[in-house]
């Protein structure tokens, strides 16, 4: 593998930087400086380093983003936007996809991967992954309405599953769903007489939003991800 492709494949920059990189003398390989872009590496065994910073190749990539509204939850679209516009240069996208779906006017938390197994995982109806929201309403919500959400409410021909629901202020819940069905959040609302007008996800499994910026993307680790509640459930 090239020297540059296996440094943006470890994070360290978009080609463009770490030709920079490169040429600053910032790169060792087995000790040695490497300048060209063009040098050849064997990444299993090699040992490549910038700076003081031991680098590895990875097979799989993990990666959360802080979608912002407008985007659909696709790889590729001939009339819309997609997430995958949203990564930076130096995101891998090779086989990349994203988990699941956020609705196009939803923000939040959308992992993405090329880790096509642990996405079947995750996404299978045998794995139970909670993922939490925070919506803003039309009209204040009631503690009975609360309660039925939390009990499990017909969307179509539907009932979902018990849910977590808490009031945080006027016309603000947060809702932790187990499912993903199309339109859920909006739907269980709309069965208990109200409307979402500003959807959130603020996490899903153990990963969370936390300070990460609207637009912004982090890597993270296969650790972040397996260690996820994912209840797996015969049937």
């Amino acid at each position: 593998m090239r020297i540059d492709k296996f440094l943006v494949e470890c994070g360290v920059g978009s080609r463009k930087e770490v030709k920079e990189l490169l040429k600053s003398r910032k790169i060792r390989v087995n000790g040695l400086f490497i300048t060209s872009p063009k040098e050849n590496i064997e990444e299993e065994k090699d040992e490549v380093y910038y700076g003081e910073k031991k680098l590895s190749y990875q097979e799989f990539r993990y990666y959360i983003l802080h979608k912002k509204a407008g985007y659909v939850t696709a790889l590729e679209d001939s009339r819309e936007a997609t997430v995958m516009d949203l990564l930076p240069e130096w995101v891998i996208k090779k086989d990349l996809a994203p988990v699941g779906r956020l609705d196009k006017d939803t923000e939040g938390l959308l992992l993405f991967t090329n880790d096509g197994k642990l996405n079947h995982r995750l996404l299978s109806p045998k794995s139970h992954v909670d993922k939490t929201y925070h919506a803003s309403l039309e009209c204040d919500i009631t503690e009975e309405a609360l309660e039925k959400l939390r009990e499990g409410v017909m969307i179509g021909e539907y009932k979902t599953l018990p849910a977590k629901a808490e009031k945080l202020e006027d016309r603000k819940i947060a809702l932790t769903i187990r499912e993903g069905k199309f339109h859920q959040v909006k739907k269980m609302l709309e069965a208990v007489g109200n409307k979402v007008i500003y959807l959130k996800r603020i996490s899903f499994g153990k990963l969370v939003l936390g300070d990460l910026e609207l637009g912004e993307v982090k890597e993270v680790s296969l650790e972040d991800i397996i260690s996820f509640d994912v209840e797996e459930v015969e049937g």
